[in-house]
């Protein structure tokens, strides 16, 4: 029990994070409130599990760019939620960079306000 409350606080980051960058990128949707949590649980879920393994296998080419491919493995990972939830969607992969991008920063600035 002492672990779900970070988990929720978590997954309401995310969220907000998300329904956020849905209003300033244009190429990124979301049919309802429903997608949006679906989504936001599966990008905690994809970046817990998946992520690392995308830069497991990528490392070589991450060193190589002094660590720039991150950047397109956080890409990949948001492509890959939306394709698997069925209410959001991207348009291209530059939405999806600089999307995650985005993300990432909000979601730690709001994480720094709020802990």
């Amino acid at each position: 029990m002492g672990n779900l409350v970070p988990f929720l606080v978590q997954w309401g980051l995310t969220s907000l994070s998300l329904w956020v960058a849905s209003y300033l990128f244009s190429g990124l949707r979301f049919a309802d409130g429903g997608s949006l949590l679906i989504a936001a649980l599966l990008l905690g879920f994809a970046n817990a599990v998946v992520k690392p393994l995308l830069i497991l296998f990528t490392l070589p080419l991450t060193v190589l760019t002094m660590g720039l491919f991150l950047l397109v493995v956080n890409a990949l990972v948001l492509m890959l939620v939306s394709s698997v939830v069925s209410g959001f969607t991207i348009s291209s992969f530059w939405t999806a960079f600089f999307a995650s991008i985005f993300i990432s920063l909000f979601g730690l600035f709001i994480s720094g306000v709020l802990i």
